[in-house]
């Protein structure tokens, strides 16, 4: 690996591509009609994903100076340091491993002389068997009641990743058992995924790993005392928290004082970034809804990823060239959002799983040796499910004058193979999923409107101007295998772009200040007039018009 960052508009590759970016006017048409050999030489397989960039902007020139970039910014020799267990996240002076955390049990990867590979499997084995008591029904209640209902109390990647993964997943849960998720500190949060719900066939985890997340421990709290008011009188309180609430944390301490049995903690490593870890302790409340076996799957299905981004050549690397893309969009092209559009409802949380990876871990205005960029970094991910996107964004999409590259992800087997009559509802849907990226891709000319015998002064609204830049992922079903999958090749894509642009994907130093100011401005809130005159004037005039209508 380099020993800093390399800034890459010093690069020549950086100058080659910027001169490309100058003269380059996207012509999809012509370059299919020129190259029919354009949809094969930019298909790759990832496993059992099938990935098409033929309607990306990428051409030959293109890709070789974006690899050329790749080589002169050293993307490779960056990757396969955090492989090898390098500290890669400079400003925490960390390791970077969530790939450990689903190599085989026979592999072997010591790091500042641990073990990490028999570290992980240690912790997974404890996690199989709880899981196992829970489906099994002999863990029960406090009262003798199996669990029927799995709570997980966490945020941001102690909830998205595994919410995201549990509803991707559905036609894998077992049957009697479901999960809520708690995340934010809104009190509505808590009292929402409480309701209805019976405390002697509840289980709560906690997942925090210092055990000192404000909004988990705060709805740590208010589950506790849920449980406790809501328990039958005869209940055994002081045994109820120990048998309702296991942890996912390492603060063995923290934990007893809490109430949970240390027994019950399941731990993870500082080298696993939280957006990073749903392949860890942290998807405890999927392990149980899906099982060993099947969680199993998944993680096997990450290292399937794992092992094509370590050892594909660049040119055929995917995750390598999509990452590349996204700079070629961002830096050279002025794209500044990125859709993610999965032609699957059990993905509807997927964008929003992506968000938290992509622009927490990109969204950085410092190189990792503490000095700024001047160029863009990252990009606004966003998205929802198709259709339901093709009726409320896609007009910007195809129409709009801003540049919006826009990967579309699909599945030829349905979870739920329906039909409306005689028609096949799953074929309806996917023709939609080819026909977007068809029209984003080609668009419609205004002599192909005027053929239709629209009238001259609406040609213009009419005419779709295509070149519009998609991705094509498709599987053969949402498998937990392929939902690994896909997690890692954006892991993966994620790692490549702040591998360019020099920064450290892997801390989040942005989310600090905020939470800091929260917790000085608590007194004020709650009626300290002297913090209070400590703060600005709007912050002031907000904190009165709060007390003023909160009416109590």
């Amino acid at each position: 690996m380099t020993d800093g960052p390399v800034d890459p508009t010093t690069t020549p590759a950086w100058d080659a591509l910027a001169a490309l970016a100058a003269g380059f006017t996207p012509d999809l048409r012509g370059w299919f009609d020129d190259d029919a050999g354009r949809t094969s030489s930019l298909t790759r397989p990832v496993g059992d994903l099938h990935v098409d960039l033929s309607k990306t902007f990428l051409r030959d020139d293109v890709r070789a100076r974006l690899l050329d970039l790749a080589a002169e910014t050293g993307v490779v020799e960056r990757r396969d340091a955090m492989f090898a267990g390098t500290h890669v996240n400079t400003t925490e002076d960390r390791a970077v491993l969530h790939t450990a955390l689903r190599l085989p049990a026979d592999a072997s990867l010591s790091v500042d002389g641990q073990d990490v590979v028999a570290d992980v499997h240690e912790v997974l084995d404890r996690v199989y068997a709880f899981a196992a008591q829970v489906r099994s029904g002999e863990w029960t209640g406090v009262t003798g009641k199996r669990i029927e209902t799995v709570v997980n109390i966490g945020i941001g990647g102690s909830d998205l990743g595994p919410v995201m993964a549990y509803e991707a997943l559905e036609p894998y849960h077992q049957d009697g058992l479901t999960c809520r998720f708690i995340s934010n500190i809104d009190p509505t949060d808590a009292g929402q995924e409480l309701k209805g719900l019976d405390p002697e066939t509840t289980l709560f985890i906690v997942s925090s790993k210092t055990f000192g997340t404000l909004e988990t421990l705060t709805n740590a709290r208010l589950c506790r005392s849920w449980l406790l008011d809501h328990l039958p009188d005869d209940a055994d309180r002081e045994a109820a928290v120990a048998q309702h609430f296991v942890a996912v944390s390492t603060a063995l301490d923290k934990v007893a004082d809490f109430g949970i049995d240390p027994a019950n903690a399941f731990g993870f490593w500082d080298w696993v970034g939280g957006r990073y870890s749903m392949d860890s302790a942290i998807g405890l409340s999927l392990v149980i809804a899906i099982g060993p076996d099947r969680f199993a799957e998944m993680l096997a299905g990450f290292h399937t990823v794992d092992e094509h981004f370590r050892t594909t050549p660049a040119d055929s690397n995917v995750p390598l060239l999509m990452g590349l893309l996204n700079v070629w969009y961002v830096n050279f092209l002025g794209a500044h959002t990125h859709a993610v559009l999965p032609y699957s409802q059990l993905l509807h949380r997927f964008p929003a799983y992506l968000q938290q990876l992509t622009m927490e871990s990109n969204g950085k205005g410092v190189r990792w040796d503490g000095t700024a960029v001047g160029y863009d970094t990252g990009e606004v991910f966003w998205g929802e499910p198709g259709t339901n996107g093709q009726h409320a964004f896609y007009q910007l999409i195809h129409q709009g004058t801003r540049l919006v590259p826009a990967d579309f992800i699909a599945f030829a087997r349905p979870a739920y193979a329906l039909q409306d009559g005689d028609t096949d509802v799953h074929e309806l849907f996917l023709a939609n999923f080819f026909a977007q990226t068809k029209a984003l891709a080609f668009g419609k000319t205004a002599d192909e409107v005027r053929a239709e015998g629209v009238a001259e002064e609406l040609v213009s609204a009419r005419t779709f101007p295509g070149n519009r830049p998609t991705t094509s992922i498709m599987a053969p079903e949402l498998t937990p295998g392929v939902l690994g999958q896909l997690v890692a090749l954006y892991e993966h894509i994620t790692f490549v772009e702040g591998a360019v642009w020099g920064i450290d994907s892997f801390d989040q130093w942005g989310v600090e200040l905020g939470k800091q100011l929260a917790q000085q401005l608590r007194p004020a809130v709650s009626g300290d007039a002297a913090v209070a005159a400590e703060q600005d004037a709007s912050t002031q005039s907000l904190i009165r018009y709060y007390q003023e209508h909160r009416g109590r």
